[in-house]
């Protein structure tokens, strides 16, 4: 994977592909808000979002698995 870096000014966009637009809408100390435009069916994730829910999916498999009987808790009728 090779990274392409590019400089935005404000209300600068960058468009990737046919469907994405992002749009530099405001800078505030070391902090940027990005505007995404895509279509409906196109999924944007904050890579941490991504990678914390990856590791927890992980230890949720790494985890013992605990099953019930339910039918032997009940009496018969």
């Amino acid at each position: 994977m090779t990274m392409l870096i590019l400089s935005r000014k404000l209300n600068e966009t960058i468009v990737i592909g046919d469907n994405i637009r992002v749009t530099l809408l405001e800078i505030d100390g070391d902090e940027v808000k990005l505007g995404v435009d895509t279509q409906h069916d196109d999924k944007v994730f904050k890579e941490e979002l991504l990678e914390e829910t990856r590791n927890t999916n992980k230890e949720a498999l790494s985890s013992p698995t605990i099953s019930f009987d339910l039918s032997k808790t009940h009496e018969n009728s």
